[in-house]
């Protein structure tokens, strides 16, 4: 009996803390998914695909493309051969990217609501950022 009364017990604690967790307001979060490159091969596939991705929309250095409202981005980029792109699809984003020194390759991606992503590149880095946010 009395280990029934604390299965009871544990059971009605735990619908009342998730009651109480629909009732308050979701706090936004974020899934960040980074791809760097182990070698110069994967380098090089990766710089192409930046690259493929830059001819089609018309990009030669750098760009930021943002589609939504409340949208903060910022390229910042020193030195030559550098392909900086920032784009973002939804709202209350906030996302940067700088690249000093030559060479260096990235592109951040922000989709859904209010993702937060700085990306500092220092001379023949390569990668790409996927953020999804709620």
């Amino acid at each position: 009996m009395g280990r029934n009364i604390n299965t009871v017990k544990a059971t009605g604690l735990a619908i009342i803390i998730a009651l109480g967790a629909l009732a308050a307001p979701a706090n936004a979060g974020q899934v960040s998914i980074n791809l760097n490159p182990a070698n110069a091969e994967q380098a090089q596939m990766m710089q192409a695909g930046l690259g493929f991705y830059a001819l089609y929309n018309g990009i030669q250095n750098g760009s930021i493309t943002q589609n939504g409202v409340n949208n903060m981005a910022g390229l910042v980029q020193g030195g030559s051969g550098n392909l900086g792109i920032v784009h973002q699809e939804g709202n209350n984003h906030n996302g940067t990217l700088s690249q000093q020194g030559g060479n260096n390759s990235y592109g951040l991606f922000q989709f859904g609501e209010g993702t937060d992503a700085h990306v500092n590149q220092s001379g023949g880095q390569t990668g790409l950022g996927f953020v999804f946010g709620w």
